[in-house]
């Protein structure tokens, strides 16, 4: 099976050496790797042109954000299977992908999601948070659960057929799509019990008061548009991530 892994990019020199690392680790080798940047104004040309061998395609131009950027990615992969790594993401260990496959092929499954550390910025090693997902039901999206959206790894053609990223959102376009595609397409996923993303902590949701208020507003929004019980729902998904502090 061959695995498209896209990376949206903009203004990464820092980080972006990291990833690309991660992925020249893999031990699976059938990778079209993407990298979709949005016209950065640093190094993150320079940086990705001297640290990869394994970039298979880039484009860079100006775009409406991260999500259009992976939109764009969606767009060109000819892979069996689409996952994402993000510009300060890490592939966890070697075999990540490898496993990812396995488990598409053992389970003869839609989709497949593993665990996440959210990790220091300048320390990789140091473990701040750790997003454990345990095994997927139906019964669970009631009460705000999703899979890590990082580790999310689904075939091509249900993106051609479910579509990719509403632009619509601006910071939890992730969190719709996923419970369109589990709630109403219903689509078969398999649990791969391992950590297989490292993220540095400080994501867009999370960067200002008015970030978390914003995507707040659209987790709401979407948990309307599925059926779900907002109330409940919205409670839960933040109150679930507490243990992820226990280490």
């Amino acid at each position: 099976m061959k695995i498209s892994i896209i990376t949206a990019t903009y203004n990464s020199e820092r980080t972006i050496s990291d990833t690309l690392s991660s992925l020249e680790k893999q031990t699976y080798l059938d990778v079209e790797y993407i990298i979709v940047d949005g016209a950065s104004k640093d190094n993150t040309l320079t940086v990705i042109s001297q640290n990869s061998t394994r970039v298979t395609k880039i484009i860079s131009e100006s775009d409406q954000g991260i999500y259009d950027a992976l939109n764009k990615g969606i767009d060109l992969a000819t892979g069996d299977i689409i996952g994402f790594l993000h510009s300060d993401d890490l592939l966890a260990y070697p075999g990540a992908l490898s496993d990812i496959v396995e488990t598409f092929e053992k389970q003869q499954c839609d989709a497949v999601y593993g665990d996440l550390q959210y990790v220091a910025k300048n320390d990789l090693n140091k473990v701040i948070r750790c997003w454990k997902s345990g095994f997927f039901n139906h019964e669970k999206m009631k009460y705000g659960w999703m899979p890590p959206h990082p580790t999310f790894y689904m075939k091509r053609d249900l993106y051609i057929r479910f579509g990719g990223f509403d632009l619509s959102y601006k910071i939890s376009a992730d969190y719709d799509s996923l419970t369109r595609y589990i709630i109403n397409y219903k689509i078969k996923i398999a649990y791969l019990p391992k950590v297989i993303i490292k993220m540095r902590v400080g994501g867009i949701s999370n960067r200002s008061l008015g970030s978390m208020l914003l995507k707040s507003k659209e987790d709401i929004q979407i948990m309307k548009l599925r059926g779900l019980f907002w109330p409940m729902s919205f409670l839960c998904k933040n109150l679930s991530k507490l243990p992820q502090f226990l280490k």
